[in-house]
C-alpha cells in the first residue's frame, strides 16, 4: 500500500486535514491519500468529561473518520515506527495484522502526545487517564460502583473512602471533570438510602498556585471559589508523590484515603515522532517538532506536522511563539496543512499559517463556566451558555448536534443515568503498588491471588517467628498457603514495592495445574 500523501494521527489536526484534503482533492482522492489513526472515530475532547459525568452519550462525542473524511482512504491501526529513509510506516492492525507497512510520499505528523503515569509510583496501577471514550466510560461505571459499595457498607472510614474521589491536574480536563464528577455523585446520592448522611468528596489537586493556567490567574481563581463553594476540596501547590489502593501521599507529607483517582498530568512526547526526530537529527522543543510557519518541518521536504506533537510558530499580536497545544489550534493547522499540500500537488507553494486568537472556556459544573473571549472575561450561567454554544457549533454532523441538544435538554429535568454499562473487567494479571509497612495480606486470610514481586521486596511475619524477606523476582503461590487454602504468614512492604497479582481464571488454572 503507498500513498502520495499519509496523514498519521486522527485527532482533531489530522482528522480535519483529512477531512479537508479529501474535499480538495475529491473523488479518487482515496487512492492518493490515507489517514492511519488508532481509532476509526474522532473523539470531540472537550465534551468528554460530560461522558464520565453521565451528562452525554458516548457516541454523542465520537465522529466515525469514514464519514467524516470523505474521499481519504482511512487506515485503523497503531502507528509503530517510520522509517523516513524507505518512506515506510509500520503499523499494527490488530491481532491478525501487525507489521503491516504503508508507504508514503508526503507524510504528515500529527500523532499528538502519550500519556506516561510511570513517574509518580503508583499511578499506572490506580490512576484512571482521561484521553478517550473508554476511559470516560470506565471512570463513569468505577464511580457509579463506589456509590454501590458504599450504599452496602456500614463501616464509616470505609464509606467516605469509597466516596472520596481525587482528580490530579487542574487544567482544563481535571477541572471539568472533577466539576462533573461533583455534580454527577452529589445528584446520585439522594437514589441511595443509605449514603444521605455521608457527605461527597472530591479533591482537585494541582501543582501550581491557580487552576486553569492557560485562561490567565484571574478566572482561574474565580473558577476556585465557585467550586469551593459547592464543596469541592482544592489543594494548590500540591504535587502527588505516591498512590496505593486506598491512599493518596503528596510531596509534603499529607495523606487522602481515598479509592478513586482520577489523572489528568502525565503527558509525554510520542515515542514515535522522537524516534523520527532521531533518525533525522532534528531538534525538538519540550519533544515537540519545530515546524516553518507553513507547518513543513525545514530542510526535510514532503514532512508537515500539526497539533500536540507540533511546535508551530504563530504571531500572536506581534510576539513570535510555539502555538499552545490546544484543540482550536490543531483544528485550523489541520486545514491549513492540506491546503497547503493540496497547493504543492498542483506545484503551487505553500501559505503560513495565521490564526486570530479567539480565547478559551472552561465548564466547571452546575451550570457555570468561565470564558476568556476576545480578551474580555465572562463567568457564570452566561459563561455556561456560551461553552455550551460555541461547542456545539464546533461539533461536527447536524446528527450529533441533535443528540448533544436532546441530551442536555433531558438533563434539565430528569435525574443523571445511574445505569452500569459496562461489565466489570476480569483482571487474570493486576498491576498494585505498596508503599513501605503496607498489608499485602494477613495471617489466616484465604488466597484470592497469587503475587510476584516486580520491584521492592516483601516482608513475611508470623508470631513468634523470625521475619522473612522475599526480594524481586519472587512469585508468592502455593507453597505460602496452609491446607486450608489460607496464608501461613502476614505479608507487608519492607519497602515501596510493586508486585502482579494473578487472579480471576488464571489464579485457577494455576492451581489445578499445582493439585495434579
Amino acid at each position: 500500500m503507498r500513498y502520495d500523501v499519509v496523514i498519521a494521527g486522527g485527532g482533531f489536526a489530522g482528522a480535519w486535514c483529512a477531512k479537508t484534503l479529501g474535499r480538495l482533492l475529491g473523488p479518487g482522492g482515496e487512492k492518493r491519500v490515507a489517514l492511519i489513526a488508532e481509532s476509526n472515530v474522532m473523539v470531540f475532547q472537550p465534551m468528554l468529561a460530560e461522558v464520565a459525568g453521565s451528562s452525554l452519550s458516548p457516541l454523542d462525542v465520537v465522529n466515525p473518520l469514514r464519514q467524516l473524511c470523505r474521499h481519504v482512504d482511512v487506515l485503523q491501526g497503531e502507528v509503530q515506527r517510520i522509517d523516513w529513509a524507505r518512506k515506510t510506516i509500520a503499523v499494527n492492525g490488530g491481532r491478525f495484522s501487525r507489521n503491516h507497512e504503508i508507504g508514503f510520499g508526503q507524510l504528515v505528523l500529527t500523532l499528538g502526545s502519550v500519556t506516561d503515569l510511570s513517574r509518580v509510583p503508583g499511578m499506572a496501577e490506580y490512576g484512571r487517564p482521561m484521553k478517550s471514550v473508554a476511559d470516560a466510560l470506565r471512570l463513569r461505571a468505577t464511580v457509579i460502583n463506589r456509590l454501590e459499595e458504599a450504599n452496602l457498607v456500614d463501616d464509616p472510614v470505609l464509606r467516605a473512602r469509597l466516596l472520596t474521589v481525587v482528580v490530579a491536574g487542574g487544567g482544563y480536563t481535571g477541572v471539568e471533570t472533577a466539576g462533573q464528577l461533583l455534580d454527577f455523585m452529589t445528584g446520585a446520592r439522594r437514589y441511595y438510602a443509605n449514603l444521605s448522611d455521608t457527605p461527597i468528596r472530591v479533591v482537585l489537586v494541582h501543582g501550581h498556585d491557580h487552576l486553569l493556567a492557560e485562561i490567565g490567574p484571574e478566572l482561574g481563581t474565580h473558577a476556585q471559589h465557585v467550586l469551593e463553594k459547592r464543596g469541592m476540596e482544592i489543594r494548590l501547590n500540591t504535587r502527588v508523590a505516591e498512590i496505593t489502593a486506598d491512599r493518596v501521599i503528596f510531596a509534603d507529607g499529607g495523606v487522602i484515603e481515598a479509592h478513586t483517582v482520577v489523572t489528568t498530568i502525565g503527558n509525554a512526547p510520542n515515542p514515535v515522532v522522537l524516534d523520527l526526530c532521531a533518525q533525522l537529527n532534528l531538534a525538538t522543543e519540550r519533544g515537540r517538532v519545530r515546524t516553518d510557519e507553513t507547518l513543513r518541518v525545514p530542510g526535510q521536504p514532503g514532512l508537515w506536522s500539526a497539533g500536540d506533537c507540533a511546535a508551530v510558530p504563530w504571531n500572536d499580536r506581534g510576539e513570535i511563539k510555539a502555538s499552545p497545544p490546544t484543540a482550536q489550534f490543531a483544528q485550523r493547522q489541520g486545514v491549513q496543512i492540506a491546503r497547503n499540500i493540496a497547493a504543492v500537488l498542483k506545484g503551487g507553494s505553500p501559505a503560513p499559517f495565521r490564526y486570530r486568537y479567539m480565547g478559551q472556556m472552561a465548564a466547571i459544573g452546575e451550570r457555570e463556566a468561565v470564558a476568556e473571549v476576545f480578551g474580555f472575561h465572562f463567568s457564570g450561567f452566561f459563561a455556561w451558555w456560551m461553552w455550551r454554544t460555541v461547542y456545539l457549533g464546533k461539533l461536527p454532523g447536524v446528527l450529533r448536534k441533535l443528540r448533544v441538544m436532546t441530551d442536555w435538554t433531558f438533563e434539565l429535568i430528569f435525574p443523571r443515568d445511574l445505569s452500569i454499562v459496562l461489565p466489570p473487567a476480569e483482571d487474570l494479571l493486576r498491576e498494585i503498588h505498596l508503599i513501605k509497612g503496607e498489608l499485602l495480606f494477613a495471617q489466616g486470610a484465604s488466597c484470592r491471588a497469587f503475587f510476584y514481586v516486580r520491584s521492592g521486596a516483601i516482608t513475611l511475619t508470623t508470631p513468634g517467628g523470625e521475619p522473612r524477606l522475599l526480594p524481586k523476582g519472587t512469585l508468592i503461590d502455593q507453597a505460602f498457603l496452609d491446607e486450608n487454602n489460607a496464608w501461613r504468614w502476614t505479608a507487608t512492604a519492607a519497602e515501596s514495592a510493586g508486585l502482579t497479582a494473578i487472579r480471576g481464571r488464571a489464579l485457577k488454572l494455576i492451581r489445578s495445574e499445582l493439585t495434579r
